[in-house]
């Protein structure tokens, strides 16, 4: 089964149907009607079905049908066909994160054999990888049949049981300017300039969020312990000799899941708004746009949260565990239900060269769900 998920080339700027088609038709093999809730185009979709009764008290398990891209990586084997090496399964996705979709579909049959007494339900959403479009919609849609105990999101967590992570605010900034002669520079705005200040603003908030939360007891888990802003891509400029007319660069905030994105970026816009004020007493058709392109919640802590204690109950784990990644999971949260994070593989090996699964996690994954299988028909 995970072969045959790997196989189809999901990088998320392509579309996720033909996978869709093979898990309807294969779930409809079994008897299992399959409901999509696509994107507004339909050219992807999420898919969310239901094995076992229409009860309440039954759990989600959330996977998303996307990877990321492998061109300019250096792939050693074919990344959409699972080669078996020593002990590993490489592939793109076969850690993040298709792996935890494939196990529960190939179990399938037994979880009809087992007549479970609340019910398994299966969420396989799109466009994860580029803000977790897609999961919103299908969230919303089930959210209205569907009353579980608990979500687990099989993000690779080398099976351990993460119940807290980041969020993340994805910004693109647009800097417009007022083209001179260098010589003349008072005379112009640079966009170049102007953007420069915008992101060292980025470093002084990451700075100050450093000084005032790395050492608060409950984010000394996280790595590192405070919210984090990041500017990763940044172009611009004509000729040196010339005030650049155009900057754009984007932005990547991880805040601590108790943390608000909308604060960060309402002090961000205000911030660009005095300077977009500056600029225009030089050049009134200078300004700075400033785009939300994902604003993905953070996983909070729940206080005796019932997905955490199950987790818990199934794998023996007992520790406390955070990532600074993101998930669908906080979606869910916000959707109302109970969720934790936890699935096989190493995030470590997720968007590399080479990226694989060992099959002792892919076993281990395989117990878990059996264990969650039992449990429920018990």
């Amino acid at each position: 089964m995970l072969t045959k998920l790997v196989s189809f080339d999901t990088v998320s700027r392509n579309s996720n149907i033909p996978l869709i088609e093979f898990v309807e038709e294969y779930l409809s093999s079994h008897g299992i009607t399959s409901k999509r809730v696509p994107n507004n185009d339909g050219s992807k979709t999420n898919l969310w079905a239901t094995i076992g009764p229409q009860t309440d008290g039954g759990v989600i398990l959330s996977g998303h049908t996307d990877v990321v891209p492998v061109e300019g990586q250096p792939w050693d084997t074919d990344p959409f066909d699972v080669v078996e090496k020593d002990g590993l399964l490489y592939g793109r996705g076969t850690a993040d994160m298709k792996a935890f979709s494939a196990i529960a579909l190939s179990l399938v049959p037994d979880m009809i054999k087992a007549k479970m007494n609340r019910p398994i339900h299966l969420a396989l959403s799109y466009d994860e990888e580029v803000g977790c479009l897609g999961a919103p919609s299908m969230i919303e849609d089930i959210a209205r049949k569907v009353k579980a105990e608990a979500v687990i999101v099989g993000e690779p967590t080398m099976m351990k049981v993460v119940s807290g992570h980041k969020g993340a605010l994805g910004l693109i900034t647009r800097v417009r300017g007022f083209e001179v002669h260098s010589s003349l520079v008072h005379t112009g705005v640079s966009a170049v300039l102007v953007a420069a200040k915008l992101v060292v603003w980025h470093e002084k908030q990451m700075l100050e969020n450093k000084a005032r939360t790395e050492n608060l007891p409950e984010n000394i888990l996280f790595d590192p312990a405070y919210t984090t802003l990041h500017c990763g891509v940044i172009e611009g400029g004509t000729a040196s000799n010339i005030t650049a007319k155009d900057c754009t660069f984007t932005t990547d905030i991880r805040t601590l899941p108790q943390e608000d994105a909308m604060v960060y970026l309402d002090a961000y816009r205000t911030y660009a708004e005095e300077l977009e004020a500056e600029m225009k007493r030089v050049a009134p058709s200078a300004r700075i746009e400033v785009e939300v392109t994902g604003n993905v919640p953070g996983c909070r802590r729940e206080a005796d949260g019932s997905a955490e204690r199950l987790v818990r109950q199934i794998t023996g784990d007992n520790a406390e565990h955070v990532v600074s990644y993101g998930t669908e999971a906080g979606q869910f949260q916000d959707g109302g239900y109970s969720t934790i994070v936890c699935g096989p593989g190493d995030i470590a090996q997720a968007h590399a060269a080479n990226e694989y699964l060992s099959v002792e996690q892919l076993n281990a994954g395989v117990d878990f769900q059996r264990r969650l299988i039992e449990r429920l028909a018990s």
